[in-house]
């Protein structure tokens, strides 16, 4: 007599149901699709703040873009990873303070980074539903960031990090160390996102970040003064003594030795504005 689970009729059951499994499309009553994640670009503007914009003025947006991945952990939770490239920069003839304006530093870098980010969700979300495909969000992480400040002198463009403006690693200043040009950041931020269909998702997202450097614009505490730039053997005056001290230009020099430069008590900070376009990923789960 032959067993029980050897009878065809359950050989061919058991074939169906992993076909149902294999071929979605086949037995799609029998199947629920989900929503794993979505890969999406960003692009907008981002600005500095920091010792050369205090008062946050949003009037140097420079150009961002970005690729990410956010993965749904449910339908108001995702987790993200986000990689961007933007510009940033600003100069003190924006600055209407007198001492400010007339300190005439500048300056403009190239940044690169990678965050890592928890999105939260307000409403439940349900990309291709009629009901459920808008929400606003708050989202917050952190992220690691090369760049690299420069200006320019005569037309000339000068990167600021090997100019020691403030004295780095020099004899007179042994405490103030050359700065990294990587450095990290926390995120906060949040926007809203609306699913156009089964397949798109469109947003829009502002996200701060609070630096871990001070030396985004190559600015933070004090002058070093002349005794810090010794002249060329010629008596010129060398390329990283003019750029320390440009106020000159303007009027009288201010950057007389252990005069305030900058305000190291807080870091930099900076801010992007984007546009958000994502594509939808989606899976197949056999339900019975």
């Amino acid at each position: 007599m032959r067993k029980a689970f050897l009878y065809p009729e359950y050989i061919a059951l058991s074939l169906l149901f992993v076909a149902g499994c294999l071929c979605p499309g086949r037995v799609a009553a029998q199947h629920e699709l989900g929503y794993v994640g979505e890969l999406g670009f960003s692009v907008g503007g981002a600005q500095y703040m920091g010792d050369l914009n205090p008062r946050g003025a949003l009037n140097t947006l420079k150009p961002a873009i970005g690729i990410y991945y956010r993965k749904y952990m449910n339908q108001y939770v995702g987790v993200r990873a986000h990689a961007r490239f933007m510009q940033l920069g600003y100069s003190d003839v924006y600055n209407k303070n007198e001492f400010q304006h007339r300190r005439n530093l500048s300056f403009n870098t190239n940044l690169w980074e990678f965050s890592l980010q928890g999105d939260f969700n307000f409403f439940s979300f349900e990309p291709g539903s009629l009901d459920r495909r808008f929400t606003p969000y708050l989202t917050g992480g952190a992220s690691i960031f090369h760049f690299n400040p420069y200006t320019y002198l005569g037309g000339v463009k000068y990167f600021l990090q090997p100019m020691h403006t403030e004295g780095q690693g020099t004899a007179l200043y042994p405490d103030r160390k050359p700065y990294s040009l990587i450095s990290y950041a926390f995120l906060i931020g949040g926007g809203f996102k609306y699913n156009i269909s089964k397949k798109v998702n469109v947003g829009l997202e502002a996200l701060y970040r609070f630096a871990q450097t001070d030396y985004l614009d190559d600015v933070s505490t004090a002058y070093a003064g002349p005794g810090a730039f010794p002249p060329l053997a010629n008596g010129q005056p060398t390329v990283a003594y003019q750029l320390q001290d440009r106020s000159g230009v303007i009027s009288t020099p201010i950057g007389v030795t252990g005069r305030q430069r900058g305000n190291s008590r807080d870091k930099d900070q900076f801010l992007t504005i984007e546009l958000t376009f994502s594509i939808l990923f989606t899976s197949y789960n056999c339900k019975f």
